[in-house]
């Protein structure tokens, strides 16, 4: 019977996506909105309750006729106050949510990816990649201050107005409301006839350029040596120019609605104003009161004024979450099972007729019946040609995927039923291509085993022949090595790395090619230090090299899917 387990398709995810991250913070996102609304409803406050103060001062001629000067005065102060109190929190909570959205948007979507990375992304350009992690996550952390916020609250000073209108004055009130609808609804219909997918268009635009950017920084010595320099600089200008193109886009409909938003003003406002002089001609409302509510609409206008912004944030904000989302839904191709089974501390590594295939339009068998057993303190080493499957086995024991057919299991345990976390402890693993981060050596040897002291730290390096070169760094453990391990040679990069491998507390070595760089007598120095080291642990080893006596216990050859005693 197959061991393969049906799983939801590459596009599908098993978790929520970024709104889980909104709704983390939703108490916040609450708050700067309420701020943001007070804020607003203060400033049109203040605005009307001047208006109808100034007119019922002009009218009455002064307090000598009795006009009650203190009670709209002190009024204007309280709006004043509220307003200043009320801006200076919206700007401190708004920001601050904002700036913690940021952080936790970058801190989840690395987190999602992360187990993606392997295999799952390795069709995502770069460059895209980086778009959605910076550009993307900066527009989808703006859509409380610049899109959500500004919107709703306006709508609640809207409802507001006009229902105070309408208590005064119901032909003013629905004068309002319909110039609101046209400016909060049909002016961004309008601007957003036919542009459907320009901002999914714009940030893919975006993210082609900084692709373009970054192989051209990153293989500028290779371009140089071939005389691709002009090539490359002329894809450069083609995306940036389009990019260019679709950013005039954007704004020639920001400007079409800021255009259509003066016409609605332009519209109501005289409409409004005959309104209310009809009505006071007709003594159905005071001079005072239709000023007050004349004024009222001048401030909910003024607020308006920004809405086509607001929309276009609100539509960016979106496009960017889903791009977000399109990457971080997607399901691992391993994963955790709900209820994991523990694994033990130790046991043996055993894989029984294990089959695979990378699947696609023309599925070949890479993997065809794999039986080995891997027992504590054996080491054994793999060979085969390119192609023959070796970087597919060390992907299914990493558990980047699950096999097709047959089982792996470790100490008696289905790795299917055992958490990613708990078999991923059980491993220390040094890939052909480790990276040696920028930093100190003590930090980039602390990835293995963050508790280690600095006499295991120089005993692992010595180990690997490396203690001399750190000793002579001015700073010794905390010398700094470059990003890349580029004030490092080859070798020395890659003794660092299988430091890093053997100073992490695990049963089993993954080895691919651990002497890849160094010559013959360091090389078979260091295996030969390798194996005294790892006495107890098992070892998986993949090795073109030649190995010395005693280094591994049996060596195998890949061939045509099968696993055989070399």
């Amino acid at each position: 019977m197959s061991a393969r387990r049906d799983r939801p398709g590459p596009g599908v995810g098993t978790g929520m996506g970024a709104a889980t991250v909104f709704a983390r913070h939703r108490y916040a996102i609450v708050l700067a909105i309420v701020l943001l609304a007070v804020t607003m409803a203060a400033g049109t406050g203040l605005l009307a309750l001047s208006g109808h103060f100034l007119t019922a001062a002009a009218l009455a001629g002064g307090i000598a006729s009795g006009f009650n000067f203190f009670g709209p005065s002190a009024g204007i102060r309280a709006l004043t106050f509220v307003r200043i109190v009320s801006r200076y929190g919206e700007k401190l909570f708004g920001h601050d949510v904002t700036l913690r959205l940021a952080r936790d948007l970058r801190v989840w979507f690395f987190a999602r990816a992360l187990p993606l990375a392997p295999l799952g992304l390795g069709r995502e350009r770069m460059g895209d990649l980086l778009a959605r992690l910076v550009a993307d996550i900066e527009t989808a952390d703006g859509l409380l201050v610049r899109a959500l916020g500004p919107l709703l609250a306006l709508a609640a000073i809207v409802a507001v107005v006009v229902a105070v209108a309408a208590l005064v004055l119901p032909a003013a009130a629905l004068c309002l409301l319909l110039a609101a609808l046209s400016i909060g609804i049909g002016v961004p219909l309008a601007t957003a006839w036919g542009a459907r997918d320009a901002e999914r268009a714009r940030a893919a635009a975006r993210a082609a350029l900084r692709q373009s950017l970054q192989e051209g920084v990153e293989g500028a010595a290779d371009l140089i040596a071939l005389d691709a320099v002009a090539g490359q600089l002329a894809r450069i200008d083609a995306d940036a120019d389009a990019l260019a193109r679709r950013e005039t886009r954007l704004q020639r409909r920001l400007s079409l609605a800021g255009g259509l938003h003066a016409l609605v003003v332009a519209l109501a406002l005289p409409v409004l104003l005959w309104l209310l002089l009809d009505a006071h001609a007709a003594d159905r409302i005071g001079a005072a009161a239709a000023a007050g509510l004349l004024f009222a609409g001048i401030a909910v206008f003024e607020l308006a004024a920004g809405i086509g912004q607001s929309w276009q944030a609100l539509r960016a904000a979106r496009a960017s979450l889903a791009r977000l989302d399109d990457i971080a839904l997607r399901t691992p191709a391993a994963d955790s099972p709900e209820q994991a089974t523990d694994l033990p501390a130790h046991g043996m590594l055993h894989l029984s007729d294990v089959r695979f295939d990378w699947g696609g339009a023309a599925p070949r068998r890479v993997l065809d019946g794999i039986d080995l057993k891997l027992p504590p303190g054996r080491r054994i080493a793999i060979v085969g040609d390119s192609g023959a499957g070796k970087s597919s086995l060390m992907a299914l024991l990493l558990r980047l995927r699950d096999p097709d057919g047959g089982r792996i299991a470790f100490g008696g345990v289905d790795l299917r039923d055992a958490s990613l976390d708990d078999w991923h402890r059980r491993l220390a693993w040094l890939p052909q291509d480790a990276p040696v981060f920028a930093g100190s050596v003590r930090d980039n040897l602390l990835l293995g085993a963050d508790a280690a002291d600095d006499a295991r730290l120089w005993s692992v390096l010595d180990a690997v022949r490396l203690g001399e070169a750190v000793r002579a760094l001015p700073d010794g453990l905390d010398g700094w090595i470059d990003e890349g391990g580029g004030s490092l040679s080859g070798g020395q990069s890659r003794r660092l790395a299988l430091a890093r491998a053997l100073l992490r507390d695990a049963p089993i070595l993954l080895l691919d090619e651990p002497t890849e760089g160094l010559d013959v007598d360091t090389a078979h120095a260091l295996l030969r230090d390798l194996a005294r080291l790892a006495e107890g642990r098992s070892v998986l080893m993949i090795s073109h090299d030649t190995l010395p006596e005693g280094v591994v216990h049996a060596r195998y050859r890949l061939r045509d899917g099968q696993l055989l005693e070399d």
